[in-house]
């Protein structure tokens, strides 16, 4: 039985408490790296944000987790995924491709797409030897059954959202690590715990 997501939105806030300014910290340096990459003009902006988002997806990943499981988070874990770069850039650009696709269906279709993929960097922080494919594959089954948790959990924080656009976007500082520490304990919560049993020829 998993865990209610309230519950577990205490648990991210939890598991940063006493170590809240490594977090804003780290959180705010990758903010005005994605910004500044972002401003660079024709067209190279976006084509660059696409080559650094799966490295940097992996590292907070990696970052994320240390602070759910209690281990020792590091600042220089965000930049671990460009070790990595082959394989987190061909995760990421696949993710990107197939929500896009949906997307072009409805916006439906694309969003239950981004929930099906979004255990996917977890899945290989926790596996540095997956292929991209199959981390893909493997967060799609572990997602079977959950999407309408997790999405109900990232509700939840629609509200607190909403606040922080009132502290003229300051408040994401803090709002970004909660959910993605929350996100990692969703994580460890489903991954042992399947929802739908996949059958095996």
């Amino acid at each position: 039985m998993t865990t209610e997501n309230s519950a577990l939105m205490k648990k991210g806030r939890e598991s940063l408490k006493g170590n809240w300014g490594l977090a804003i910290g780290t959180f705010f340096v990758v903010f005005l790296i994605e910004g500044a990459v972002q401003s660079i003009h024709k067209g190279g902006g976006s084509i660059l944000s696409l080559i650094i988002g799966g490295p940097f997806a992996l590292g907070m990943a990696m970052f994320s987790l240390s602070y759910s499981r209690h281990l020792e988070p590091r600042f220089e874990q965000v930049f671990e995924g460009f070790r990595d770069f082959g394989r987190t850039l061909g995760a990421y650009l696949l993710i990107v491709l197939y929500v896009f696709l949906w997307t072009l269906l409805l916006i439906v279709p694309g969003v239950i797409a981004a929930l099906s993929y979004s255990m996917t960097f977890f899945i290989m922080t926790d596996d540095p030897d997956i292929k991209a494919t199959d981390a893909l594959k493997k967060s799609k089954q572990m997602m079977n059954g959950y999407k309408g948790k997790l999405f109900g959990l990232y509700f939840r924080f629609f509200g607190w959202g909403l606040l922080c656009i009132l502290t003229l976007g300051i408040g994401f500082l803090w709002l970004a690590p909660w959910v993605h520490v929350t996100t990692a304990h969703f994580y460890d919560d489903i991954k042992d715990n399947p929802a739908v049993t996949v059958k095996t020829v």
